[in-house]
C-alpha cells in the first residue's frame, strides 16, 4: 500500500511565515511538519510515498529529497504554480499511486495515531476516514458515525482528521483540474460507502501560527 501527503496548499493563514518557506517545512520541536508523517509511515511498514508540491514546492523536494534518509522511496506530483485543492491533486496524482486502495495524509496536521493500523487496510467502500474529537476551532465538527459507518447528520459530529484510505475508484471519471475533496466525500457518504473510525488521541491541525506554537508546547512534554 502505498501513502499521499498532501503538501501543496499555499498556507495563508499561516503568512508571514510561509512567504518563504511552504508549510509542511515548518519547524515544531526537532522535526518539519512533513518529517513526523515520513518518520511514522516507514516505522508503520509503508514504503512508497508521493507528495504533491506547487507554492515553494521546489523547496520540499531539495530538502526531502527521494526519501532515503526516512527509508522511503518518495515520488512527487508536481502541480505547478495553482496547486488544485485536495480533490485535484489526488486525481493528478492517480498514476503514481496505483491501483489499490492508498492512505492520504494533509501535510500540515500532527498526530502520533499509528499509520500501521492503515496499512493495507481492506475497505469496506470507497474511503475509510479517520475522525478526531472536535478541537475548539470546529466545535461543530464535520461527520457523525454509527457502526463505524460515517454519516453527513447525527447527535454527535467529529471533525475529519485529514487522514483516511480511499480506493481509486473514488475518482474514477474525474478530469484533471482543481476540485474539493468535501463535496464528494458527502456525496458518498449519502450512498453509504464510507467507513470511519473515531481515533482519542492526540492530533493537531497545524493551521496558524498559534497552533504552531501548541505544537511546540506538547512536544516539549
Amino acid at each position: 500500500m502505498k501513502a499521499m501527503i498532501l503538501a501543496a496548499g499555499r498556507g495563508e493563514r499561516m503568512r508571514p511565515l510561509t512567504d518563504e518557506l511552504p508549510k509542511p517545512l515548518l519547524k515544531a520541536g526537532p522535526h518539519r511538519l512533513i518529517e513526523y508523517h515520513l518518520y511514522q509511515l516507514a516505522d508503520a511498514g509503508f514504503h512508497e510515498v508521493v507528495i504533491n508540491v506547487a507554492w515553494l514546492g521546489e523547496k520540499i523536494i531539495e530538502h526531502i529529497g527521494n526519501g532515503e534518509q526516512y527509508g522511503l522511496q518518495i515520488h512527487y506530483s508536481n502541480e505547478g504554480d495553482q496547486a488544485l485543492e485536495t480533490a485535484g491533486g489526488i486525481v493528478k496524482a492517480l498514476s503514481l499511486l496505483g491501483e489499490q486502495p492508498f492512505v492520504v495524509i494533509n501535510g500540515d496536521v500532527w498526530t502520533d495515531y499509528a499509520y500501521a493500523k492503515l496499512k493495507d487496510f481492506k475497505l469496506s467502500g470507497l474511503a475509510h476516514l479517520l475522525l478526531v474529537n472536535n478541537p475548539g476551532h470546529n466545535l461543530q465538527g464535520d461527520f457523525a458515525i454509527e457502526h463505524n459507518r460515517v454519516l453527513n447528520q447525527g447527535e454527535q459530529k467529529f471533525t475529519f482528521s485529514g487522514i483516511g484510505v480511499y480506493s481509486p475508484d473514488f475518482f474514477k471519471g474525474m478530469s484533471q483540474g482543481k476540485a474539493p475533496l468535501a463535496p464528494m466525500l458527502r456525496e458518498a457518504i449519502e450512498r453509504g460507502q464510507v467507513s470511519g473510525e473515531v481515533y482519542q488521541g492526540r492530533w493537531l491541525d497545524i493551521g496558524t501560527p498559534q497552533r504552531l506554537q501548541q505544537l511546540e508546547e506538547l512536544l516539549k512534554d
